[in-house]
């Protein structure tokens, strides 16, 4: 099951991030940890040192080694040139697991806490004025497309702030997208503008109230959100001293943080798959991208590369 986390900045996105992943962990279940937002906080709020933060394998710099793994025998693809951030699978194409025999994680990831680690990196010296982040992004999306979870699987991405997720078709490769919201009305509006932009898109929707204080804060977002609020997160002491380097052990949250933890894999468990849905996303995006600049920018027809009878799923792996 996959799962992103949004929000406004600052709302603590990354940190409900890093905790769901550890609660996940916890339990000995596979999870697959990406940072997909431009700040890259997501490996120190896993407790990962700076030093080896510093030292992470950036996807987002592996863009056309990425593609050319990803393209594998696929007939319609004949070169990692061709390929774009939206290109779909087909037959051929090289489907990703996310079990721990799966080259590109050992490649690219790092092991913390029971859980691996991918980055989509900072922005670099060469880009600053030049290029835009969700180019970057682009390599979580290839990854997402091509990738085939399986029960008891899962895949949590820690996602780019506010709205700004919009600007790819990555905000449509989740089971659940949770929006983190504080009890403030900019935070709650931030809320209201992703769900309408993601209404039109089958986007299952919940959110998780953070740095709630008292029950005057829990009426505001029950008032606000309505029953998309799965739980609330309070003013945790231990999180604030694992924010400044303090280890941090699930046990030290208080007993209705963890339950907030449960209620979101409980409901992230409950949402149904649909393969077909998945698939369907994925093809209308890259069109669009293709129509848009695609087309352009690598001179091809890439609506060509849409394999009409495939479809994304463990189906997919036997053949």
């Amino acid at each position: 099951m996959k799962i992103a986390f949004v929000g406004k900045g600052g709302s603590g996105k990354t940190t409900l991030s890093a905790l769901f992943i550890r609660h996940l962990a916890a339990e000995g279940l596979p999870v697959l940890a990406f940072d997909a937002d431009i700040n890259q906080h997501l490996g120190a709020a896993l407790g990962l040192p700076e030093e080896i933060s510093a030292c992470l394998v950036p996807l987002g710099q592996h863009l056309d080694a990425l593609k050319d793994y990803l393209r594998g025998d696929n007939p319609r693809i004949t070169s990692a040139a061709e390929m774009i951030k939206t290109t779909p699978p087909g037959r051929g194409s090289r489907l990703l697991r996310v079990g721990d025999h799966e080259p590109l994680w050992e490649r690219y990831g790092y092991p913390i806490g029971g859980a691996q680690l991918l980055v989509t990196g900072p922005f670099a010296e060469s880009d600053l004025g030049v290029a835009c982040y969700h180019s970057k992004v682009g390599a979580v999306e290839l990854l997402l497309n091509h990738l085939v979870d399986g029960p008891d699987e899962y895949v949590v991405v820690d996602m780019t702030a506010g709205a700004d997720a919009f600007a790819s078709g990555l905000f449509t490769r989740f089971d659940q997208t949770v929006l983190v919201v504080e009890p403030t009305r900019k935070s709650v509006g931030v809320y209201h503008q992703y769900r309408g932009y993601a209404a039109e898109h089958d986007v299952a929707i919940a959110v998780v109230g953070n740095k709630v204080v008292d029950d005057s804060d829990v009426a505001f977002l029950r008032e606000q959100v309505g029953s998309d609020l799965l739980g609330y997160v309070g003013l945790s002491p231990a999180v604030r001293a694992a924010e400044r380097g303090a280890p941090l052990h699930l046990d030290d949250l208080a007993p209705g943080d963890r339950a907030t933890l449960a209620a979101v894999r409980s409901a992230l468990d409950a949402t149904p798959r649909d393969w077909h849905r998945y698939t369907r996303q994925a093809v209308d995006f890259h069109l669009r991208n293709a129509a848009a600049w695609g087309d352009q920018r690598t001179g091809g027809a890439l609506a060509d590369q849409v394999d009409p009878d495939f479809v994304l799923g463990p189906q997919a792996l036997t053949h």
